[in-house]
């Protein structure tokens, strides 16, 4: 059996992924700007990696490797103020938000890569529809066996990324009545959902080999999961999340992931198994739904709770490890207020209330994520 490397990194360290949206200046509906924006960054050196999507309305921004919530924050930004002043140039916006309101998904063209044209090919009309914007974090493991580990203890506290993040709830012109309604195109492909119960990486290795051998998939990107191991990386990644309407609270929600990390992987508060994904499939729906006021389930001791409370009591648990990580700050107020600030769907909609134009809704959103921070 011919292994999956794990490359390991340094425990803890930070990187995460923002797909944002294209659109025009006019009607503010997606457009096919992806390449003109490209050449421009290319042109003018833009910090971080900035590359193409799956189709023409997207781009992705990286991050480098990160140690601390302040860094990541402070490259983002710089990456931000790059691609915005690319994008005034040509007369685009650029926003976040998981979904855009409105547009067509057979409007959308897939950008020309070898990979993007594969996975229309196999996926087909799937792969248009697949102009959902997401947040991927990434946290650096020591090895493969604590990746695992992380991977499956994550799997408890998804609701909280998926409703603190929760920024799709509209949907070709209307509301679905979701704070995330992106997740449920990422449910249509096959390989979406959960990791198997694997106890370490040897066993994972071997049913990655297994599904190689029956030809289903060729490399960890083929997996859609909503925590995965990322071996070439090191690291776990989360992809639950809406991509926010704002990088500071996309820095947010890493420092509270690597928080979180910290607590699992230093006190290790529970053995893993297969209870853990008991009650999954209907927390993460409950969160995908209601957001911050989903009822959650526990899978351990079956005690139930909305999601902002769940999230006032993780605080105690991660408070001292966010604090030796110098993000206290960040966390307890992306955790104890939760309720009264709300999600970007809640916003979203009382923008929508407001203006009575989903036009109006996403040049909103383009203010918020191309205006500078203070």
């Amino acid at each position: 059996m011919s292994e999956l490397a794990f490359k390991p990194s340094r425990p803890l360290t930070l990187g995460i992924e923002l797909e944002l949206q294209i659109v025009n200046t006019r009607d503010y509906n997606l457009t096919r700007g992806a390449s003109d924006l490209l050449g421009v960054l290319a042109k003018s050196g833009s910090p971080g990696d900035i590359k193409p999507e799956i189709t023409e309305s997207m781009i992705e921004m990286s991050s480098s490797v990160q140690a601390s919530h302040a860094g990541l924050l402070a490259e983002l930004r710089a990456m931000r103020e790059a691609v915005a002043a690319a994008a005034r140039g040509l007369n685009l916006g650029i926003a976040g938000g998981g979904a855009h309101p409105f547009q067509k998904w057979n409007d959308r063209r897939i950008y020309d890569t070898e990979r993007f044209n594969h996975l229309a090919s196999l996926y087909g009309y799937l792969a248009k529809q697949f102009t959902v914007f997401g947040q991927h974090i990434h946290v650096g493991c020591a090895d493969g066996d604590e990746a695992v580990y992380l991977t499956h203890m994550f799997s408890r506290f998804v609701p909280h990324f998926i409703a603190l993040s929760a920024s799709s709830p509209f949907h070709q012109g209307e509301d679905t009545l979701f704070d995330s309604s992106r997740l449920s195109v990422v449910n249509a492909f096959p390989l979406s959902g959960r990791i198997p119960f694997v106890r370490g990486w040897r066993e994972f290795e071997g049913y990655f080999s297994k599904m190689r051998d029956f030809g289903i998939v060729g490399s960890m990107k083929d997996f859609y999961w909503d925590v995965r191991p990322k071996p070439e990386y090191g690291t776990i990644e989360i992809r639950v999340c809406d991509t926010p309407l704002s990088i500071d609270r996309a820095a947010a929600l890493a420092a509270y992931a690597q928080a979180l990390a910290r607590y699992l992987r230093l006190e290790r508060p529970r053995a893993v198994s297969d209870d853990l994904y008991i009650v999954y499939n209907v927390n993460r729906f409950q969160a995908c739904r209601y957001g911050l006021e989903a009822e959650l389930i526990d899978p351990f001791d079956g005690g139930r709770a909305k999601v902002h409370e769940d999230l006032v009591a993780t605080f105690p648990r991660v408070a001292a490890h966010a604090e030796d990580l110098g993000c206290r700050p960040v966390v307890q107020g992306l955790l104890m207020g939760a309720r009264d600030s709300g999600n970007d769907a809640r916003r979203l909609r009382a923008r929508l209330k407001e203006t009575e134009s989903f036009a109006d809704v996403v040049r909103w959103q383009c203010e918020q994520w191309m205006a500078k921070s203070s």
